[in-house]
């Protein structure tokens, strides 16, 4: 394994099909709560718990809650150097005539306010709704997304909303029950998001794996597929993982240094990708 730029930057330079795949590391930096591990409680809850389709049968005010919580403190997130290097990235890789796809597990849309382009959300988006009736998907930014979640949400109180049915976000088609676009715990990738993804990983040169431990399926058979078909695999995180032993490359730290130095991004690329 090895922590080379130089032999990196050759292996880039070879590279036709570049695919990254990030997780919730690289927007750790952004301040985003993982929700993963130690200190992943939101009030007295394990947020995993939370984040399945039992918990919003059960209870759908306090799973909007926690999801109010995460939309507010998303909205007033910034990308980091890291978020701004895979997009630096993606327009090199446009300009040299390589195919770039980018796969997040992040449901935060740093990547696109950062600039990136034709993202794949592998587990869905914080700012879209599906209808619990009609299964319409619609892309909602308000703050708050309904009237009877304004002020609510707060991690550090024990008192539940408790927010009637009707009263919590509704389809503006149907007027069903809506649930936050995301994929739960228990839920399958939607199957576009499987093509696209089975799509980008045939024929890929070169992996970044970025700010994830990749211990979730289908992820974490992305990078021994890419090894497995003679591609290279190189991560970017703050400690070992499950799937460093597929990695030929190694660059150990937090990604908003790490990124830009193994790409040759430079603080002056990086502050105009902040202005475009």
């Amino acid at each position: 394994m090895s922590d080379s730029v130089e032999e990196f930057s050759s292996v880039f330079q070879h590279a036709k099909k570049v695919v990254v795949l990030t997780g919730a590391g690289i927007s750790a930096e952004s301040g985003i709560p993982t929700f993963r591990g130690e200190g992943g409680l939101w009030r007295d809850f394990d947020a995993t718990e939370l984040a399945t389709p039992g918990a919003f049968a059960a209870n759908p005010s306090l799973v909007w809650e926690f999801y109010h919580y995460r939309r507010t403190i998303v909205a007033g997130a910034s990308p980091n150097a890291g978020h701004y290097a895979v997009a630096a990235l993606q327009r090199r890789c446009r300009r040299l005539g390589k195919d770039f796809i980018l796969l997040t597990q992040n449901i935060d849309g740093l990547h696109a306010k950062a600039g990136s382009t034709d993202v794949v959300e592998l587990h869905g988006s914080l700012w879209e709704t599906r209808c619990c009736h009609c299964k319409a998907v619609e892309a909602n930014r308000n703050m708050p997304i309904c009237p009877a979640l304004d002020g609510k949400g707060a991690p550090d109180t024990v008192h539940e909303a408790n927010i009637p049915s009707m009263q919590l976000p509704r389809c503006n088609k149907c007027n069903g029950l809506l649930r936050p676009r995301v994929i739960w715990f228990g839920e399958c990738l939607e199957r576009d998001v499987l093509r696209r993804t089975d799509d980008a990983l045939q024929g890929c040169d070169l992996l970044l794996v970025v700010g994830t431990s990749a211990v979730v399926y289908p992820a974490a058979g992305y990078a021994p597929l890419v090894k497995s078909q003679g591609g290279v695999v190189a991560e970017f995180n703050t400690e070992d993982t499950p799937i460093s032993y597929n990695c030929r490359f190694k660059f150990q730290g937090p990604s908003s240094v790490k990124l830009p130095t193994a790409l040759g991004i430079g603080e002056d690329e990086l502050a105009e990708m902040k202005e475009t």
